[in-house]
């Protein structure tokens, strides 16, 4: 009899036990349902690397079509691109939680079981959709390897395409910092390309001409570079009466020439109605040629009449130039050879400053520095309804030359001390918002105000809502070098240094932040902080954090069975 109970609760404690699991399984197969359906993170960091941006949320919950994502970060790669590969896929998975269906991700290897011939084809095919591969190495002396990665994905959407440039060429970064920037980065890069091919109309560019602005091979890059993103024109001031407003914004790039006030109203009147100006001016006149040619040249004014309608909006440009330690190479020669052929070195000019941003502000907040080449300052004129904030600026050791200026490349020869250089920061950008006030008001008679009445221009003494334009004290700074032997090169490339500057990524940015008004810029603020180990303390306490890292969990495991085994030993003990 006692033994058929035993057996009855024994039956009963394994029906209780399988009911349990099938329970445990059910409740687990719904949990991965509900979180393969849901997500939600608690994003601990203080910088908010985890959560998008409010703009980059209604971007992905607006979409109305299917956006592909084609990623060529896979297979075999370096440990440190592997990590970057790791957070693109989550950066994406987090677009997928707002965007649903419509963004689809795929990871491709473009040369998986390719032979060398179809790879060199590849290769091509994916250059021409603006998808570059780049040699990295990997490895010490004794076990060293190269491969070809390609840091970019393409963005397909709504029958148009778009490649995102994962990790930027920064010259001040070594890899594992340009890799920890380029995350920083991710949000914005995609959800920009995204925004960009949603656009059913491309913002509409103007290039001002009729003073002798920069055009040709000189600004091959600058012009390339704004067809591609941009429906761009350009607009001859001087045989036109006005500046249509259905410009989002104009570039007025290194004029030469005066500008007379019939043209500075046309100008005037497009910012009172609330357009954006991008002002790259040069007050003093470079003699390039001279200076290749005699070593030297000396500066003269080119008397722009622009100085009145600055110094209304809120800002004056000197005169003078910068000169700054910080500064990129010039060729000089230093003799000749054997055969008589003239030899070069390549010392610092301190007429060639380099800029490293310093705001916050998301134009320039973690962008490399940006390359000047004769760069006058910039004074900000004290104005309540104009915000004024800088964004590039010189280094700290740095100072001001007045016009008119000596340039001896016999200069160089003789560095300045940095005890000399005694104006730092010297404003070469500015960003102005608000509500500009006309530099015609009370200036105009009768006659010419019922002049433009009858023609339909009526005349603004002052902006109706706020509008935004940039003043750059350079104008070479959206101008790219050309080689003799192979044409414009890229902007922001200087050829003595083999060094890329981020001019180009300046220019877009500052055309991006004054022309879209949705906020998408501001993703570009986010910045991860790289938590690195230190190397001294990883040396000496290596064992003792292998111990604790390994030794700790293992012990917590044991302890847990043994707590689970007695107490279970006790419970039977006392039911049998």
């Amino acid at each position: 009899m006692a033994t058929n109970n035993s057996s009855k609760k024994r039956r009963s404690q394994q029906r209780q036990a399988t009911v349990r699991l099938l329970i445990l399984l059910a409740i687990l197969v719904c949990a991965n349902m509900l979180a393969s359906r849901f997500h939600y993170g608690l994003d601990m960091t203080g910088e908010r690397r985890f959560t998008l941006s409010p703009a980059t949320k209604t971007l992905l919950r607006n979409m109305k079509d299917v956006a592909v994502v084609d990623v060529y970060l896979a297979g075999k790669m370096p440990a440190d691109f592997i990590r970057l590969q790791e957070a693109v896929r989550d950066r994406l998975q987090s677009f997928k939680e707002y965007a649903g269906g419509n963004i689809i991700v795929h990871f491709i290897d473009p040369f998986e079981g390719k032979g060398e011939d179809e790879k060199k084809d590849i290769f091509q095919q994916l250059a021409a959709k603006g998808v570059m591969g780049t040699r990295v190495g990997e490895g010490d002396e004794g076990d060293y390897s190269e491969k070809i990665v390609f840091p970019y994905a393409l963005v397909n959407y709504k029958g148009k395409s778009a490649p995102v440039q994962l990790i930027e060429n920064r010259s001040d970064a070594n890899r594992i910092e340009a890799l920890n920037y380029a995350e920083s980065l991710l949000e914005y890069k995609f959800a920009s390309a995204i925004s960009r091919l949603n656009r059913n109309v491309p913002y509409n560019i103007a290039y001002i001409m009729g003073h002798g602005e920069a055009l040709g091979y000189q600004t091959w890059s600058m012009l390339r570079t704004l067809e591609r993103q941009y429906k761009l024109d350009t607009f001859d001031l001087t045989a036109s009466t006005h500046i249509p407003n259905y410009y989002d914004a104009v570039i007025i790039n290194k004029p030469t020439d005066t500008f007379s006030d019939k043209e500075k109203f046309k100008i005037d009147q497009y910012v009172m109605k609330g357009g954006h100006i991008i002002w790259c001016v040069d007050m003093l006149r470079t003699y390039m040629d001279s200076l290749q040619r005699n070593s030297q040249f000396i500066t003269t004014d080119y008397n722009l009449n622009l100085e009145d309608i600055l110094f209304r909006y809120g800002v004056r440009i000197n005169s003078d130039f910068i000169e700054d330690v910080q500064c990129e190479v010039m060729p000089m020669i230093s003799g000749t050879n054997s055969s008589g052929q003239p030899t070069f070195e390549y010392p610092p000019f301190i007429y060639l400053p380099f800029f490293t941003p310093s705001s916050k502000h998301p134009i320039v907040n973690n962008m490399d520095a940006v390359l000047g080449v004769f760069a006058n300052s910039i004074d900000t004129i004290a104005n309540p309804e104009i915000k004024k904030t800088i964004l590039l600026a010189s280094s700290k050791y740095s100072r001001t030359t007045p016009s008119p200026v000596r340039v001896n490349l016999s200069m160089m020869l003789h560095p300045p001390r940095p005890q000399d250089m005694n104006k730092p920061y010297q404003p070469v950008a500015v960003l102005m918002e608000g509500k500009f006030r006309s530099i015609f008001q009370n200036r105009l008679p009768a006659s010419t105000m019922h002049m433009l009445d009858s023609i339909g221009q009526r005349y603004k003494y002052a902006c109706d809502s706020p509008t935004s334009m940039i003043v750059i004290s350079d104008g070479d700074i959206f101008v790219n070098n050309v080689s003799p032997s192979t044409g414009p090169m890229d902007m922001g490339f200087w050829k003595y240094s083999k060094t890329m500057y981020a001019n180009k990524n300046f220019m877009l940015n500052c055309l991006e932040y004054l022309t879209d008004h949705s906020g998408l810029l501001e993703a570009r603020s986010k910045d991860h902080r790289l938590r690195l180990l230190d190397e001294g303390r990883v040396k000496a306490e290596r064992k003792k954090w292998q111990a604790v890292n390994i030794g700790i969990p293992i012990g917590l495991v044991l302890v847990f069975a043994s707590c689970y085994l007695f107490f279970r030993k006790r419970r039977y003990e006392k039911t049998a």
